[in-house]
């Protein structure tokens, strides 16, 4: 068997295993919006209630994520993305369970919140770019990052089923057990993500404060941290109220839950494009241009007549730039500082994510609740496309590894 074919069998188990995993996290938390109207009549509560929990959800994946990163380094891969899994579970059977506000935003918000950041991205992506070649990481980080968007395309129009023919209380039942089931994938990432190689173990060994800040003088890692913010404002914005959105437009639950596996569908072929173009173009151009052309995308939605064309043309144009900017911005962390440090440091650009995601999605129901339209937060999120593509232009494509010195 030639070395390239080894290389292979040695890195495609993990990649299949990889992208399974995070098909399933990733479909499954994009589902959550579809139970914002039942569960909210059902307990009597506004949309702001949940929207909430879910936005507490948002920011608890962002701090966790961060804390996942760095026990990576201490625990490996495989116990931090059990802990996730089981955290994951409990937490949607939880939010099944709970009747109150307070329920909800400990086990919907804080809870699942937890459980996504042990076995999403900033977890499987590092493994990845473990386990395959260094001129196939840009590919491989774009086929991971794709397979997010097959679990939404798969799984988002299913818990609509789910919900149709089993109430909203049985179809979240049935989600937390699929959670669970995401431990069969653990395996073969057991041994990926934590590993250094000899490069790695040459270089010098920092705690987290101290990695945290000389990163954040590196004004490059501050523009990508800044800008990401954004991307979390938007995605997190429509996953929550896109499905409300719709039905407020005078159009069925089922439209709302195509529109976001439409954008689950169209995501696969922009990530993966995305990944493979990372590795050939300068990734902060590319993060530039996904901004401003989401933006394009809010505009030219709210300005065309609703219809189901436009509903799915928007879902589909913003498919295709979803989660585009995470092969590019997860290559920029990975080329600034080395795989050894990037599930850390990919961790605190991702809560900058997640922060955006918690004020879009609150945001989102608080403007909704407040005025009976969401037409504030979809000319905000105009705005701030148009302000991350100017951020991440001056961003510097170089190593900053060298400069990572440990304290006197």
């Amino acid at each position: 068997m030639s070395p390239k074919h080894q290389s292979a069998s040695r890195y495609i188990p993990v990649l299949i295993s990889a992208c399974v995993l995070l098909a399933l996290s990733f479909g499954i938390r994009s589902g959550f919006g579809l139970f914002m109207q039942p569960m909210s009549e059902a307990n009597g509560w506004g949309r702001d209630v949940l929207a909430l929990a879910l936005a507490i959800q948002n920011l608890s994946w962002g701090l966790s994520a961060v804390v996942a990163g760095g026990l990576v380094n201490r625990f490996g891969t495989a116990r931090v993305l059990l802990g996730g899994i089981l955290l994951y579970g409990l937490g949607i059977l939880g939010m099944a369970s709970s009747t109150t506000a307070l329920s909800a935003n400990l086990t919907a918000g804080v809870i699942i919140g937890a459980g996504v950041a042990g076995t999403s991205f900033g977890i499987v992506l590092p493994a990845i770019a473990s386990a395959v070649p260094a001129e196939k990481q840009g590919w491989a980080l774009g086929i991971g990052t794709a397979a997010g968007s097959v679990g939404q395309f798969l799984v988002v129009p299913l818990a609509q089923v789910f919900i149709d023919s089993l109430g909203w209380l049985g179809a979240l039942q049935l989600m937390g057990i699929l959670a669970f089931a995401m431990a069969a994938c653990v395996i073969p990432l057991a041994k990926y993500g934590q590993q250094t190689s000899t490069e790695d173990t040459q270089s010098p060994r920092l705690s987290l404060w101290q990695l945290t800040r000389q990163a954040l003088r590196i004004r490059s890692y501050v523009l990508l941290l800044i800008g990401f913010y954004v991307c979390g404002y938007h995605l997190a914005f429509i996953t929550v109220h896109m499905p409300g959105y719709v039905v407020d437009l005078g159009f069925s639950a089922q439209v709302g839950a195509w529109s976001i596996g439409m954008i689950g569908l169209c995501n696969v072929v922009g990530a993966y494009y995305s990944g493979v173009l990372s590795g050939k173009r300068p990734k902060h151009t590319m993060l530039s241009a996904i901004y401003v052309a989401r933006a394009i995308a809010i505009l030219a939605f709210l300005l065309a007549p609703p219809s189901l064309v436009s509903i799915l043309g928007f879902s589909a144009a913003m498919g295709f730039l979803w989660l585009s900017t995470i092969p590019p911005t997860s290559g920029l962390v990975a080329q600034f500082f080395g795989v050894r440090n990037m599930p850390y440091l990919y961790g605190l650009v991702f809560l900058s994510h997640q922060l955006g995601s918690f004020s879009g999605v609150w945001l989102g129901g608080y403007l909704y609740e407040t005025t009976g339209s969401y037409d504030g937060i979809w000319l905000s999120g105009v705005a701030l496309g148009l302000l991350a593509a100017l951020l991440h232009w001056p961003i510097k494509e170089q190593s900053y590894e060298a400069s990572l010195q440990p304290a006197a």
